[in-house]
């Protein structure tokens, strides 16, 4: 899609041109609406600047068969799109379903909306200003109060209400009674609330008629309470320590705290109920049994260049990615975009992209990355993370670009979360030194514009062994499996730079600080456990998910279906996260699926 910087014709490519002409209409109107962000992230960066400069110029070279203008038609959805966070995978859901997308420029583009959809991401004080700012906030009450075809999405939602305590007290649209909440983590509740959770269905609401028994993706850390005053707009709940608000329904009207387009196909049929698409139906998803919040089980891949030059998924054994040949090759165990999605198809909750490429002088210069999460979230529709490179860093030219522009260019091409390492060992380092949070860390800085739930931190630790917890300053615990020597105890080493380089801090300490810091997730790996297939570091994993009260994902070590399993029931891990079983097809997802149901253990089916 491409709009003229005079916002007077809206043109249509073919789908050859469509996806190079995609993110025009989204800088016409994000060119205004950031600056009431005050984030130089959310601009478009130079790489992107320099693209769409290109493309600019590209209707000159298109024939006459390729250009169409758009009429008005029921093929066409209006996008809200403010600028923050991923809004790819909805844009993506939307074509996959048969749907184009019109891009609101002015609040005029509201009013005349057929159909409306508003997915909100990031914190709500700063969506409510980009709203206020424009003016949108006044088109959006209008169209809503005049019973016309809307859905909101996850922030989407919330900014319905009359206001927040996130930031806050901040005041919303105010269309439907009640304060939006942080959940409570003091009753054992992790928060943010991440991952597949069930529905309790209230009223018909139409587009949730296909949910079923199934789970659905949730990622937030706020949620509105049902309450007497609000019971009539209410469609569905869900639990999670007390029953929260999961979507609403008044008439035409519709909103859900979920994320649709990354609950897979089942997500799908919200969409497609919404818009009444027949031109391209999901398939029936399967029957399920959904009742409550579902251990995750989730894909990894690691990424880097092979010899050749060509990105390749690849695999360490304690994190050595080279094959012990004559040649010493890169491991190459498949394509990046082809393994994602089959992963997909298979049932990964998630699919976790390690950048572990070159490119570190210079991550924004990663177009090869960045293609790989574009490509993938055009047919895989759970949440993708990325981690490698994201942190500050000055350019070959003087530039200095922040980490929080690096993180939304991840964000633009499709990324959900993104998995900050060894930076965030020397933030929690200086952290934990003065006591100060200056604001200027990377996580928080991103987890500030984009909210906690989307800053994931990698921890990469060593066990080292000991024969007194007194021996050392850092939290020890008595290990399962004594040492050689005997040792009874063990403490777990920090490291950085691909574990090559040990850091003076703990994997306990550096838990705490991190989320104190605004991480909103853990990934705790263990190097010693790494491609070794005897299972989980159990001792790591519950000394770690028992000291935090956000979700740890464990890493590192998964060699049977029976590795999953001791894990969830021994710790608190929200998820279990491996790559080589996987890649090797030694363990199909399904297979760890169908164990942890016999086990007793929900999952998503």
């Amino acid at each position: 899609m491409f709009s003229n910087p005079q916002g007077t014709l809206s043109l249509v490519f073919s789908k050859t041109h469509s996806s190079a002409m995609e993110g025009l209409a989204y800088v016409s109107f994000t060119s205004f609406a950031t600056k009431s962000l005050s984030v130089s992230a959310l601009s478009p960066s130079p790489i992107i600047t320099r693209h769409q400069s290109h493309r600019r110029n590209t209707p000159k070279s298109i024939s006459n068969r390729n250009l169409v203008i758009r009429a008005s038609s029921g093929s066409v959805v209006t996008l809200l799109d403010y600028g923050a966070g991923n809004v790819r995978s909805l844009r993506n859901a939307i074509r996959y379903i048969g749907f184009d997308i019109q891009d609101v420029r002015t609040p005029k583009d509201i009013l005349n909306a057929e159909r409306l959809i508003f997915p909100g991401v990031g914190a709500f004080a700063s969506a409510m200003d980009v709203l206020t700012k424009t003016g949108m906030d006044e088109a959006l009450s209008t169209y809503i109060k005049n019973d016309r075809p809307f859905l909101g999405i996850c922030l989407g939602l919330q900014l319905l209400f009359e206001s927040s305590e996130e930031n806050g007290p901040v005041n919303g649209l105010g269309l439907i009674p009640g304060v939006v909440g942080r959940f409570d983590s003091s009753n054992g509740f992790r928060v943010p609330h991440i991952g597949w959770n069930a529905l309790q269905i209230a009223k018909d609401s139409e587009i949730l008629d296909e949910i079923g028994d199934h789970h659905v993706y949730f990622v937030h850390s706020y949620r509105a309470m049902p309450s007497d005053d609000n019971k009539e707009w209410v469609s569905s709940t869900c639990n999670y320590g007390d029953d929260f608000i999961a979507s609403i329904r008044r008439g035409n009207v519709h909103a859900v705290q979920f994320h649709p387009e990354k609950s897979g196909d089942v997500g799908l049929s919200v969409l497609r109920r919404f818009l009444n698409s027949k031109s391209r139906a999901t398939k029936k998803p399967t029957q399920g049994k959904a009742s409550k919040l579902a251990k995750r089980v989730i894909a990894c891949l690691d990424v880097r260049t092979d010899d050749k030059g060509d990105l390749v998924v690849t695999k360490g054994d304690q994190y050595d990615v080279r094959e012990h040949t004559k040649e010493n090759e890169v491991r190459n165990l498949g394509k990046p975009v082809e393994l994602a999605g089959q992963y997909y198809k298979d049932g990964a909750d998630e699919v976790s992209f390690l950048n572990i490429t070159g490119f570190r002088d210079f991550p924004l210069g990663d177009l090869p990355m960045l293609q790989v999460l574009r490509c993938t979230s055009e047919n895989v529709f759970v949440p993708l993370t990325v981690g490698g490179g994201i942190r500050d860093f000055t350019d070959a030219n003087g530039r200095h670009y922040s980490s929080l522009e690096v993180a939304a260019e991840y964000f633009r091409s499709g990324a959900d979360k993104i998995s900050i390492g060894s930076d965030a060992v020397y933030a929690a380092e200086e952290y934990i030194k003065t006591k100060v949070k200056t604001g200027k860390t990377s996580l928080e800085q991103i987890s500030r514009v984009y909210g906690n739930q989307a800053v994931v931190v990698s921890i990469d630790p060593r066990r080292v062994y000991l024969k007194s917890p007194n021996d050392v300053q850092f939290k020890t615990t008595r290990v399962t499996k004594p040492g050689p020597s005997g040792e009874e105890y063990a403490w777990y080493q920090c490291t950085v730079n691909g574990g090559r380089e040990g850091r003076p801090i703990g994997a306990y300490e550096l838990a705490k600080a991190v989320e104190g810091l605004g991480a909103g997730e853990i990934l705790l790996n263990c190097i010693d456990c790494d491609g070794q297939g005897k299972g989980f570091d159990v001792d790591l994993i519950k000394l770690i998910s028992d000291a935090v009260s956000i979700p740890v994902i464990a890493s590192s070590g998964a060699g049977a279906v029976e590795h999953f399993s001791e894990v969830f029931a021994k710790t608190n891990a929200s998820a279990a996260l491996a790559a080589g079983i996987f890649h090797r097809k030694e363990v199909p997802i399904q297979f760890v699926k169908e164990h942890l149901l016999k086990e007793g253990i929900e999952v998503r089916i």
